[in-house]
């Protein structure tokens, strides 16, 4: 499936309870990590993508800063913005989160000690409420 293939059938927003831009990030989330988006390939232009599925040029413009910040996708100015996580190791979602979690943490101030102590806990609070078989 081609880049164009995969926005010209991409539809968002039929789950109100997750907003539209999370639910645009997933999608191209997922579709990297089933190879629907391959390395290198462009997604389409902020207001082109945000008139074809009817959202604000701004949720699009944000979705694709913040996957960018997650290492997903790099934007090249106005050549664009380009795939760049490789989802045939489904690592993905993991590097996606983890970036995430980085970014927070630095605007949180807090030392990277601190970052991994708590997601040490955090993972201690899941275990313990969601054990693997």
């Amino acid at each position: 499936m081609s880049a164009g293939d995969f926005f010209e059938h991409l539809s968002i927003g039929g789950d109100l309870s997750v907003a539209p831009g999370k639910q645009l990030r997933d999608a191209i989330i997922d579709a990297v990590e089933r190879d629907d988006l391959e390395p290198g390939e462009r997604l389409p232009p902020v207001r082109a993508l945000a008139e074809t599925l009817g959202v604000a040029p701004g949720t699009v413009a944000k979705s694709y800063t913040a996957l960018e910040e997650q290492g997903v996708v790099v934007g090249r100015g106005r050549a664009g913005t380009f795939v760049t996580a490789d989802g045939r190791h489904g690592d993905v979602r993991l590097t996606a989160a983890a970036r995430a979690f980085a970014v927070e943490a630095r605007t949180l101030g807090v030392s990277n000690d601190e970052a991994v102590a708590a997601v040490f806990e955090a993972l201690s609070i899941s275990a313990e409420h969601h054990p693997r078989a």
